[in-house]
């Protein structure tokens, strides 16, 4: 009866012969490809996989709760951060997602904080690869997000790693740099807590270039990996900055962080488009500050998250755009005003941003009581000169490999970007490390080609709208400094979320290639997860199995 329901769906096949044969050649195979999420990963997350451990708990006669910890060892498998980066994320996978393209993107960054969340209340423990020990050695300079990755991925593979921290507690900008109200300080030190727990050695306050040479260690150790952070606010390189209460924005959150009690006044401006822009002037407000936020492009230009920018607005931050400070009054050693000047956008700079262009005669005053300038960042290299020489930045290959022997780097040392960037590199130059213990070469990691929704059939989907993480409200906040402002899905939402993943480019078992098929070529799979079976010699070439396969998994050739 199913193969007559199946035959009735099409009638004939249009363009056979009276045998019922195509003359086409073509016969369907299948064609796994890369779905845009894990294409645009910076750190190339198995997302799809991720999705749809949760998604077919049923299909495959799981729990739930065998579900989660699955999908939580996927996403730890590359990165060991799981809570934290589905709290600091700002999700370019995301942005790539095809479902964008029928409703709204699939929350991928929301059901990671809630795996995250779900594995520290379980308390499961990372897991090694293997419980040999190599004999070998590597010292990681640094315990931010780079080289917490670096350490975690030596010391599952067997080898003996110390990291050396300059600050009191490890976590580098994530303990230094975010604040609380976005990432508890409890999900951070717990996740690094679980690192360490691999066996790896952590000493704090020691700086390298000071307390420990740089030489010592590529003498002691087999291999270095440098992962320092940029703890290093830079200058606006105006007339006055060098006034007491001016102070850059990687400054001021670290003291707070660092739980410093700051006065800053009641009159702050922050200057500055990026993240630590928005936080900065955040946590001023949390201090009892009112806070303005300078920028001397637009909105479209913004650097920093749009979700956290929309944050400060409903908090009562205003941004000033396309303005800037050109200079400082003060009195003694301390500012009391700044003076500004409005900007337009001019031609394009090499960042492809239009660059701003003061406007003659637009000058004007503001009285403050901060300053806090948040341009740039950069990494403090005292006494280690030498690893930078000239250039701006450390730089590396595509596998951590510096021109110094046995020296690897990651993170901010290389440029300024995502901490799932960061957590990639310090994975790669680990990978890298082995590989040479190992007498290998280090290998890239294959991609397949990108499936983009051109090649699918969105019809098949139903529209399902996407399930948000609810923000506490900004009266709600003020009691309260370090209080976490976004909270996460609750277990019916995760799985409701983890379900509107499409499979893009992998069969999740929708049955249309066998429905369709009129000439019984196609037979089902024996086991759950295995793929269709596809008789070429019964094939006529109609290519109607891979027309109605929503998720673009098959090729004809």
């Amino acid at each position: 009866m199913a193969m007559m329901t199946r035959k009735k769906a099409f009638g004939k096949s249009s363009g056979s012969s009276g045998s019922g044969r195509s003359s086409s050649p073509e016969r369907p195979y299948p064609a796994p490809k890369t779905p845009p999420c894990v294409n645009g990963c910076p750190n190339g997350t198995e997302i799809r996989t991720i999705l749809r451990t949760l998604a077919d708990t049923e299909r495959f006669g799981r729990t739930l709760e065998q579900s989660y910890e699955l999908a939580w060892r996927l996403d730890a498998e590359k990165n060991p951060l799981v809570a934290v980066i589905g709290r600091v994320c700002p999700h370019p996978c995301e942005t790539a997602c095809n479902r964008k393209d029928h409703d709204a993107a699939v929350g991928i960054n929301c059901l990671e904080r809630f795996l995250g969340d779900w594995a520290l209340e379980k308390g499961l423990a990372l897991t090694r690869l293997t419980e040999e020990k190599s004999g070998k050695k590597i010292a990681v300079i640094g315990a931010g997000p780079a080289g917490l990755s670096c350490a975690y991925q030596l010391a599952r593979r067997g080898h003996a790693v110390t990291v050396f921290e300059a600050f009191p507690e490890a976590g580098g900008m994530l303990r230094y740099g975010i604040p609380a109200y976005r990432l508890p300080r409890k999900v951070l030190k717990a996740e690094i807590d679980r690192i360490f727990a691999l066996g790896i050695e952590l000493r704090t306050t020691t700086r390298i270039g000071s307390d420990v040479s740089f030489a010592d260690l590529q003498r002691d150790y087999d291999a270095v990996f440098v992962g320092l952070g940029a703890h290093s606010g830079k200058k606006l390189y105006v007339e006055g900055e060098d006034a007491s209460n001016v102070i850059t924005g990687a400054a001021f959150l670290h003291r707070v962080n660092a739980g410093e009690k700051l006065s800053i006044g009641k009159k702050v401006i922050v200057v500055g488009g990026g993240d630590s822009a928005i936080d900065a002037a955040r946590m001023a407000k949390r201090l009892g500050a009112d806070v303005r936020i300078m920028y001397r492009r637009t909105i479209a230009e913004m650097p920093a998250i749009e979700h956290e920018v929309r944050e400060a607005e409903a908090e009562g931050i205003p941004i000033d755009f396309l303005a800037t400070p050109v200079g400082i009054v003060r009195e003694g050693d301390r500012a009391t005003k700044i003076r500004c000047i409005k900007m337009e956008l001019g031609e394009p700079d090499q960042s492809g941003r239009r660059r701003p262009v003061p406007i003659e005669g637009s000058d004007y005053e503001l009285e403050i009581d901060t300053l806090i300038p948040a341009i740039s960042q950069d990494t403090d290299y005292r006494g280690l000169e030498t690893l930078r020489g000239d250039k701006k930045w450390l730089t590396a290959d595509e596998f951590g490999r510096t021109s110094l022997d046995k020296v690897y780097a990651g993170g901010d040392v290389l440029d300024l970007r995502l901490v799932i960037t960061a957590i990639a590199q310090g994975r790669k130059a680990a990978e890298s490390i082995d590989a040479s213990f190992r007498g290998e070469q280090p290998s890239a990691e294959a991609k397949l080609p990108i499936i983009l929704t051109d090649n699918m059939r969105l019809h098949h989907y139903e529209k399902v709208e996407r399930h948000e993480r609810p923000s506490l409200p900004a009266a709600e906040r003020w009691a309260d400094p370090e209080v976490e402002i976004i909270s996460g899905l609750s277990a019916e939402e995760a799985l409701a979320e983890a379900k509107r993943c499409m499979s893009c480019g992998y069969c999740f078992d929708c049955e249309k290639c066998w429905m369709f098929c009129q000439d019984q070529a196609i037979g089902k799979p024996h086991n759950v997860g295995e793929f269709y079976v596809y008789k070429h010699n019964l094939c006529t070439g109609c290519q109607k199995c891979a027309k109605v396969c929503p998720c673009g998994f098959l090729d004809m050739r």
